[in-house]
């Protein structure tokens, strides 16, 4: 039951839908979290749909970052439960150089800090590095006392699997990178996306 309502609350069915990667989806979702225990790879959506920023076709990373402060409240429903806003352009100082993070939340089930590097073109190799960075810097300066290891996401416009995979795997901290839609497809789109998927479960029983 547990497991259902998670599904249901996270839109499971539809984000299945709309991901590239449908097969480890449904294999997320057909395992049962052993106490109910919560991970940053389930409280985290994936993909993330922004229609309601209201951007068009061209947009600047700024564009981007200004229009979901605007709309935080949104932004936080659509990224899932117990979030909670700590800043933008976040500054951090290594050796003589300065960097800012763009956005930064902190998870109060996770008990973790999450931070948000967004990028208008596909997931490369680089955007991992600089994430882990942001990360072991967060944790040596701003994890305070019994909080978790902060947690990376790169929100980006596409990726390819196979290298979020060898970029991310084995990193001391957790990297997640998450796709981000502006627009909700057509409804005739989702439906035939829908029936395909429904077609090859079928086929594979």
């Amino acid at each position: 039951m547990r497991q259902l309502q998670r599904q249901m609350a996270s839109q499971f069915y539809e984000r299945t839908a709309l991901s590239r990667n449908k097969v480890a989806m449904l294999a997320k979702g057909a395992k049962a979290q052993p106490g109910d225990a919560v991970s940053a790879d389930e409280e985290i959506r994936h993909p993330l749909v922004l229609e309601f920023l209201g951007l068009r076709d061209e947009y600047s990373e700024t564009d981007l970052e200004d229009a979901l402060v605007r709309h935080i409240e949104s932004f936080l429903l659509e990224l899932g439960n117990d979030f909670a806003f700590v800043g933008r352009q976040r500054r951090l100082r290594i050796d003589d150089e300065w960097y800012r993070v763009d956005l930064l939340f902190f998870h109060r089930r996770l008990r973790a800090l999450v931070i948000f590097d967004k990028k208008l073109g596909r997931f490369t190799h680089a955007d991992a590095g600089q994430m882990n960075v942001y990360l072991n810097y967060a944790r040596e300066h701003w994890v305070q006392p019994g909080e978790n290891p902060p947690i990376g996401v790169i929100l980006c416009s596409g990726k390819g699997e196979a290298l979020v995979r060898y970029a991310t795997d084995s990193l001391p901290t957790k990297l997640l990178v998450r796709e981000y839609l502006t627009a909700l497809p057509d409804e005739k789109v989702l439906a035939g996306e829908l029936a395909r998927t429904r077609r090859k479960l079928e086929a594979k029983k």
